[in-house]
């Protein structure tokens, strides 16, 4: 006999329910009256689970997985990720990576810059508005005064 668990997430209009089964494929079922912007954010986070990258270090290529990524740049034209081992160059632009990426886990801090918000360790006020983030390997990326705001919305959940 299957165990069943309804909830409501803390401060959401959303209530879900978990099914334990002893037999069978995992199987996340939708149901809602009208998309919103919770449950589009939650079938992004769906797709995004199984989704690879492709980039190039030393002349071969390596897969990527997006929750390797520290953040991601944009310098003169070409497209870096950065992970806690290595810099590898991206054959997406920064755009076409904050389409793909931007939803769940990733958060554009620059006109150049998105950043994993699951790899920020410290966050520190600087003048202007401006936010510093620290990653989980010590390196700093600057939050702009023009992303700074949605920046700190994002961390609230709204």
């Amino acid at each position: 006999m299957a165990s069943v668990l309804v909830k409501r997430a803390e401060g959401s209009r959303m209530k879900y329910t978990i099914e334990n089964i002893s037999q069978g494929e995992n199987e996340v079922i939708l149901r809602c009256a009208a998309p919103s912007p919770e449950t589009e954010q939650l079938i992004r986070f769906l797709e995004f689970q199984n989704r690879r990258l492709l980039g190039t270090r030393d002349g071969v290529q390596v897969v990527i997985e997006p929750s390797e990524i520290l953040y991601l740049e944009s310098v003169e034209g070409r497209t870096f990720a950065y992970t806690e081992t290595s810099v590898l160059q991206m054959e997406h632009s920064l755009l076409q990576l904050e389409q793909l990426l931007g939803t769940v886990n990733f958060f554009r801090c620059s006109k150049s810059a998105i950043l994993n918000i699951d790899k920020v360790r410290e966050l520190r006020s600087r003048a202007s508005n401006r936010i510093d983030a620290t990653m989980c390997n010590g390196e700093h990326i600057m939050i702009s005064r023009t992303y700074a705001s949605d920046f700190r919305r994002r961390l609230k959940g709204e």
